[in-house]
């Protein structure tokens, strides 16, 4: 049996795949971080090695099922000004209806997407939030001196 079932089906689902298509219009000439497949594996690998770190027994599945919704709202973001973490939300809802997931383990999911910019967050939300964070290897961006973050927040030494 496939460990990423439900991460596999999210990928191949139709209306995921157009949400991604969206993103990477917005983004073709964002010189900052991309919200694409590799940062969300990059999320999840990260979420994956916290959860093992502090205990928690998460599916890796529900890890990167969590990872590549988290971002997927962002295409509202930039047309119509919503928040992504809640189209991203709100859009996890009707994907999730599709996967093989039980009701705590999709709150679970749903918790992670709609905090993952909450640093006052707890348990898999706070992982989620750091998991974010750290998957940003400003280290060896080219637009580092551009960017927003402050430097307390930029990633400046690899950690995972």
């Amino acid at each position: 049996m496939n460990a990423l079932k439900n991460t596999n089906q999210l990928y191949q689902n139709r209306d995921y795949q157009s949400y991604l298509e969206k993103i990477t219009a917005y983004e073709v000439e964002r010189e900052f971080c991309r919200h694409n497949l590799s940062h969300f594996l990059d999320v999840a690998r990260i979420a994956t090695i916290k959860c093992l770190e502090n205990h928690m027994k998460l599916s890796r599945d529900l890890i990167y099922t969590t990872a590549l919704l988290h971002d997927i709202g962002r295409f509202e973001q930039y047309e119509k000004q919503t928040p992504h973490e809640v189209a991203s939300h709100q859009l996890a809802i009707l994907l999730l209806v599709e996967l093989d997931f039980d009701g705590a383990e999709k709150s679970l999911i749903l918790s992670a997407i709609l905090n993952h910019r909450n640093s006052q967050s707890s348990g898999f939300d706070k992982i989620f939030y750091e998991s974010d964070k750290l998957s940003r290897n400003c280290l060896i961006c080219p637009a580092q001196s551009k960017c927003d973050w402050s430097a307390e927040k930029k990633n400046m030494s690899l950690t995972y």
